[in-house]
């Protein structure tokens, strides 16, 4: 509500200023530091000033005297050296604000229905290769990329959710390496593995295994290029066992992250990017458009190689000599990698597979894949998987969008750019400027941590502020691991707190707060951070964690459970009086006046300014501006109960206005906490 009574002010300065002025200016506004300065403020009248060669305090008092009434304002004043402030009609917004919600929100918050015509957008996430059990650091991928696509839904788009399987990379290349070579396992002796629990964990050990052998003997690389082109090209049992391992692997990864709610619409393979000739296509007109070229010295001889444009430039620039032309800039060395797109060997990089991907992706490829099923979540939302044979009957049409979001760590912010060049080289400069990089930094272990993991440190490394985990060399904390040790934990907190609670019911409550502490602590940071990931911080009922958040919820829901269950005349009165307040009958307005009430006012204000904050959110695709939100109107509403004797007041009209407030706060909070993929429980 909060963003509709702002955005209105901005409209009426805008308007306003281009019919008296006879120019048009930014209109931007922000929230005073406080109330007495009213909700919202504009500083416009500082850019105008210098239009009109006048005192900006002197304009801001001519608008203030000449504006007409906005919806929603009760007034408009000058402050300070020329800002506008604009103070919200307390009664018209509050109405406003419960208008939009029910008289007691519901438990889970409901999708918003996409329109028809809705922008179509594709959220990338997850993507672990699937060689090996799930960490800690893919988690933090996972829960950004379903809390983003979450949060575009809210807002009305049309979310498709992919996840990327590399199932013909040097990780898997590694694992069958390992199978055939080191262990001298068969197929079918892998595929009985592969069907036993904790095939991931096996996976993981001997992944780290062949590291070490590979780095013993560099001649042993060839074997390892010879496998991943056996893989590549689907030649005898390299290609068949990498397809057990990769499928047990997925199903492995899906188990784990069902655990955290998180839902995929289709899990898109490498493979088959390369059997339905993807590549071939892509690469064809990549050459034709001379956006890739054959490098004939170098370390990158024999390789088909692509450049940014501004490396094409400086390179033109170099060979030519010209006078003053700076010196080229030495690469980077995973840049130089980066930008390889066909191998000396004939393989296809990544990158050069991630080109054909997202010209399907968008739909400029003019091939598509066939669809299988694959698995099916706990709440009935089927997973899909490209295949390169025929269609499973029902299977939806993927793909075709008109924005990407892409999450990826930063560290591969590099072969992005190849990708977003390589449209542009195409000549597809709209779906360049559609397709983003949602990087994120990595997630490190506090050292308490690590040792409560079992994880064994250096003693000169238990001093740093984080300890640094590789799934390589099979130092880190498995997924599934960290969430039974977090369930453990939140256990046995909900034991000493619920007692008479059934175990069932316990274990529910556990699980609820464990993911509702891992996927707060895991998105609360902004995206550039480095996480220190630590069980106590996260496992807090105090601070900014996500059970403090969800136990604001069970309090809530006690207060309006009780207001519900007194004196049945008590509850019709009540409900008769919140009616009004909808309505309008009963003027809300007379519980906030200033300053007296302007503690409620602040929570309502807040309360209402989801809006605001899930439009910053996607803007800036920082989700952790909802974490914060959440955090801020728990902690708020904390002060009002404990201030505010809600079911004790005297007042009829009063209680039910205390009561509707409630309702208001829950319904935000929980709204924001189901964007966040997190549940509040009834009990903790």
């Amino acid at each position: 509500m909060y963003k509709v009574v702002e955005e209105r002010f901005r409209k009426a300065l805008r308007h306003h200023i281009h019919d008296r002025y006879k120019t048009d200016v930014p209109i931007v506004t922000e929230r005073p530091p406080k109330l007495s300065m009213g909700e919202a403020a504009s500083p416009v009248c500082f850019e105008l000033a210098k239009r009109m060669k006048k005192a900006p305090r002197a304009l801001a008092q001519e608008i203030a005297n000449s504006l007409k009434p906005i919806k929603g304002i009760a007034r408009v004043e000058v402050a300070g050296g020329g800002y506008l402030n604009a103070f919200f009609d307390r009664g018209e917004f509050f109405r406003a604000a419960i208008a939009e919600t029910g008289d007691e929100a519901a438990a889970v918050a409901e999708p918003v229905a996409p329109k028809g015509d809705a922008v179509k957008t594709i959220v990338e996430h997850t993507s672990i290769n699937p060689n090996k059990a799930a960490h800690i650091g893919h988690l933090r991928n996972a829960v950004l990329g379903d809390t983003f696509a979450r949060v575009l839904r809210h807002a009305g788009r049309r979310v498709e959710v992919q996840n990327y399987i590399d199932n013909t990379g040097v990780q898997v290349a590694d694992v069958v390496l390992g199978f055939l070579h080191l262990e001298k396992t068969s197929v079918a002796e892998v595929a009985a593995l592969a069907a036993a629990p904790k095939f991931d964990y096996l996976c993981w050990d001997l992944y780290a295994r062949v590291t070490l052998f590979l780095a013993e003997d560099k001649s042993r690389l060839e074997l390892r290029n010879q496998t991943l082109k056996d893989i590549e090209e689907g030649h005898g049992d390299a290609a068949a066992m990498a397809e057990v391992v990769s499928t047990a692997i997925n199903h492995c990864h899906l188990r784990t992250l069902d655990r955290l709610g998180i839902d995929y619409d289709l899990l898109t393979q490498e493979s088959d990017i390369l059997r339905l000739k993807f590549w071939d296509a892509a690469f064809a007109m990549l050459k034709q458009r001379g956006a890739v070229e054959l490098a004939t010295s170098g370390k990158n001889a024999g390789c088909w190689i692509m450049q940014l444009q501004a490396e094409r430039a400086a390179t033109a620039a170099g060979e030519a000599g010209a006078e003053g032309a700076e010196a080229p800039v030495e690469e980077n060395p995973e840049e130089a990698d980066a930008k390889v797109i066909v191998r000396s060997t004939g393989t296809v990089t990544y990158v050069g597979k991630d080109i054909a991907l997202h010209l399907w992706k968008f739909g400029l490829l003019e091939r598509d894949f066939h669809y299988r099923h694959f698995h099916k979540h706990p709440d009935g939302h089927e997973a899909w998987v490209t295949s390169s044979e025929s269609d499973d009957p029902g299977a939806p049409h993927f793909g075709q969008a008109q924005e990407l979001f892409n999450v990826i760590d930063s560290r591969q912010a590099y072969p992005q750019k190849v990708v977003v060049a390589a449209l542009r080289a195409l000549g597809y400069k709209d779906e360049a400027d559609h397709l983003k990089h949602f990087a994120y930094n990595v997630v490190a272990l506090t050292p308490r941590c690590a040792i409560e993991m079992g994880y064994e440190i250096p003693e000169e490394d238990a001093k740093r502020p984080y300890i640094e985990v590789s799934g390589r060399k099979g130092q880190g904390v498995k997924a599934d691991d960290l969430l039974d040790q977090m369930e453990a934990s939140a256990l046995k907190e909900v034991e000493t707190r619920q007692p008479e609670a059934s175990e069932p019911e316990r274990r529910a409550i556990a699980h609820a707060v464990a993911i509702g502490a891992l996927r707060y602590f895991l998105l609360r940071f902004t995206r550039s951070t480095v996480i220190a990931f630590d069980f106590e911080d996260a496992l807090s009922f105090e601070g900014e964690t996500g059970p403090y958040v969800q136990y604001a919820v069970v309090r809530v829901n006690g207060i309006l459970r009780k207001g519900a269950e007194m004196d049945p005349a008590l509850a019709i009165e009540d409900a008769t009086n919140m009616a009004k307040l909808r309505s309008g009958e009963i003027d809300a307005g007379k519980f906030l006046g200033a300053p007296a009430d302007d503690d409620i006012w602040d929570l309502v204000v807040l309360a209402a300014s989801l809006d605001a904050r899930l439009e910053v959110t996607l803007t800036s695709l920082e989700p952790n501006f909802l974490t914060r939100f959440a955090f801020d109107l728990a902690q708020m509403f904390n002060v009002f109960y404990h201030k505010h004797h809600i079911l004790k007041e005297k007042d009829a009209e009063k209680r039910a206005f205390l009561l509707r407030v409630t309702a208001l706060v829950r319904e935000q909070l929980v709204t924001t906490l189901g964007l966040l993929g997190i549940v509040a429980p009834e009990k903790m």
